[in-house]
């Protein structure tokens, strides 16, 4: 069966996704974390992709991303592969690849999901019973983007800026949208959209993405909520 093509468009967002080779571990102590963190900024500023979340998970990471051309989240993972494999491979004395051959990823219509797509990231350590709350898990963009906490890899976007008219708004706006109980349906819509590669948005959005690429996006079967998931997990 042909490979489903994935596509990125400039100025908007993707949520992305690679997992371990066989869902193996990717991270194996701390310092290997800062350094994946590390990689990340470097691979971000040099292929342009402005980073809005991400959650680094014992096998996997999620990230959301805005990529400056249609090439930049390709070049992002290309670049990250080659320095952050590198660096494990070294540390651990180890041969071969890391992850899985392709990353999962879709783009999202920022006005109606955008914030929910970074809450369903910054909160898989939770539904993953790692921890309680998400400002419980130090790999993650939860503490820069709920409370301040300095990171230089993060850029907001203008959904995160429109949560409030004063920096400590936007961050109690943020810190609310995580209040509410999870919703099963909208958390598989999600889902299922990355796994797909099927943009996340209304009728209209999607009918304009198919004007650009030239072709069909599909769908992820009938039957999904269509509603604006702000405030689910």
């Amino acid at each position: 069966m042909p490979r489903k093509m994935r596509f990125y468009l400039p100025g908007m967002p993707a949520h992305v996704m690679q997992r371990g080779h066989n869902r193996g571990p990717v991270f194996f102590s701390e310092q290997d974390y800062f350094e994946y963190l590390r990689c990340l900024k470097h691979a971000a500023d040099t292929y342009g992709c402005k980073v809005h979340a991400y959650v680094l998970m014992t096998n996997h990471v999620h990230l959301l991303v805005t990529p400056e051309s249609k090439e930049s989240v390709g070049q992002l993972f290309q670049g990250l592969g080659r320095h952050y494999v590198r660096y494990v491979n070294e540390t651990y004395q180890r041969h071969g690849g890391l992850w899985e051959g392709r990353h999962k990823g879709n783009i999202i219509q920022s006005q109606r999901y955008l914030l929910s797509c970074m809450r369903y990231i910054e909160m898989n350590p939770v539904r993953a019973g790692m921890v309680d709350h998400p400002a419980k898990y130090r790999w993650s963009s939860y503490a820069a983007n709920a409370f301040g906490m300095s990171n230089a890899i993060l850029n907001q976007h203008e959904e995160y800026i429109g949560l409030g008219a004063s920096t400590n708004l936007r961050r109690k706006g943020y810190q609310e949208l995580f209040d509410c109980d999870s919703d099963c349906g909208a958390l598989e819509l999600l889902r299922q959209s990355l796994q797909s590669g099927t943009p996340l948005g209304n009728d209209q959005f999607k009918a304009r993405i198919e004007t650009v690429v030239g072709q069909k996006v599909g769908s992820i079967g009938p039957g999904r909520p269509k509603r604006n998931l702000q405030g689910t997990r």
